[in-house]
């Protein structure tokens, strides 16, 4: 009997797009086992709770569920373990569900699990491949649940396993032979956008690490399979320190309060148009490019020196795809506490938007105050237009400078130029 509980313990805390894109899901799953002739039961409250009295009222034996690597995640498995046996119900695990890999399964020799992400990919990519298997019949008692939400007209992410599939066939047929060479272009907007997918359970990535190699053999099917490898590369990490979801793996020291800081940052309001542009897009569309997410963390952290778990926070109640794991470890790995071998690197916001948004296109679109400048250089360094002009376009000054790559915070004339 498939079972969904809305957990009391995890649903207030989320957006309320977030909240959409799982409702849409639910509403797919619910088409798809009809298909199948079966249909899905979702109950809410207390997850423990909920599910040992589903399986008292239909008399099951066993549950089974996909397990998960956040502290919150295996004391609920503990508990529902507990629970269950309580009634004399078996629960099991199964750990080869959200990762291609099974976290703490690859090991180096001095150590629980791979601190370096370069030899776990190398482990990792040596691996077989697991088939997926074949979708069964099924038959469900006939027991009360909630009513399935249904689907919100418009969405740009659709949630679900029906738009998951969709999304990753036309991607891997028309864009992965080039993910090497264009994934970073922010203006191009071509990354798989299969993140939110992959964090909801709506496709494998194991399903599609083996698509991709089978029929796009190149080095943009490796660029892409590093990613989906560096996904578990995290898992594995988390796995083995549950508390790095909010403590340093590299203790760095304490960090400045910066109550303004951090609001100018979470309202896109920084003056810096490429970090801004970031932010917007989160906040619009519940997502963000994977290079404007190191360019607005290493913002945060290494420029302003804000804690990375502020920003951590602010990315998991807005992300589609928040997962702890790769949310939580990416920040550290930006912040210098994490598993970055180089921890001191600093992101030059200007040299990166001139690297990745060269035109411009990718700050205009989302900021729309510089919108009609024709001129990169002034789209990225409005501030050299004058403090008249910015008032006008009702853009801030920047909150900011960096100079010849070293931070340097401090009180800023507007207009003034800074870079």
């Amino acid at each position: 009997m498939p079972l969904f509980v809305l957990d009391d313990g995890i649903l207030p805390r989320i957006s309320p797009m977030r909240r959409r894109f799982l409702e849409e899901c639910l509403a797919d799953l619910d088409a798809g086992l009809r298909k199948l002739g079966g249909r899905l039961v979702l109950r809410s409250g207390e997850l423990v709770a909920e599910v040992c009295r589903v399986a008292a009222e239909v008399g099951a034996t066993e549950v089974h569920m996909a397990s998960d690597v956040t502290a919150y995640a295996q004391e609920r498995e503990r508990s529902l373990a507990a629970g269950l046996n309580a009634q004399g119900v078996l629960l099991q695990l199964h750990d080869r569900v959200h990762t291609i890999q099974v976290p703490g399964e690859l090991r180096p020799t001095d150590r629980d699990y791979f601190s370096v992400f370069t030899p776990y990919w190398r482990r990792w990519a040596e691996l077989p491949l697991r088939a997926p298997a074949n979708a069964p019949q099924l038959t469900v008692p006939d027991i009360a649940g909630l009513a399935v939400p249904g689907f919100i007209a418009g969405s740009e992410l659709p949630g679900g396993e029906t738009a998951g599939r969709l999304r990753a066939r036309e991607w891997l047929a028309n864009t992965v032979d080039q993910y090497e060479d264009i994934h970073d272009d922010l203006a191009a907007d071509v990354t798989s956008k299969l993140s939110p997918y992959l964090h909801f359970g709506c496709v494998s990535a194991t399903e599609l690490a083996a698509r991709a190699t089978r029929d796009h053999p190149g080095a943009g099917t490796e660029a892409f399979l590093r990613q989906l490898c560096w996904r578990d590369f995290h898992h594995q990490v988390l796995a083995a320190r549950p508390a790095a979801a909010h403590t340093d793996l590299r203790p760095r020291g304490t960090w400045p309060d910066d109550p303004e800081g951090l609001a100018a940052w979470t309202a896109g309001a920084t003056g810096i148009p490429i970090v801004d542009a970031g932010m917007r897009q989160l906040a619009a569309e519940g997502w963000m490019h994977n290079r404007a997410r190191l360019i607005t963390a290493g913002f945060l952290t290494k420029t302003l020196g804000i804690d990375w778990r502020h920003g951590a926070a602010h990315f998991a109640h807005h992300l589609l795809d928040a997962d702890v794991a790769n949310n939580t470890l990416n920040w550290q790995w930006v912040a210098g506490t994490g598993m970055d071998t180089r921890p001191n690197r600093v992101l030059n916001p200007l040299r990166q938007a001139a690297r990745y948004d060269p035109a411009g296109d990718y700050v205009r679109r989302y900021v729309p105050e510089l919108a009609d400048l024709a001129d990169p250089m002034q789209v990225h360094q409005p501030w050299r237009l004058g403090p008249a002009e910015l008032s006008k376009r009702g853009y801030p000054a920047p909150i900011v400078g960096v100079e010849g790559g070293r931070v340097a915070r401090r009180e800023i004339e507007p207009g003034e130029a800074l870079f």
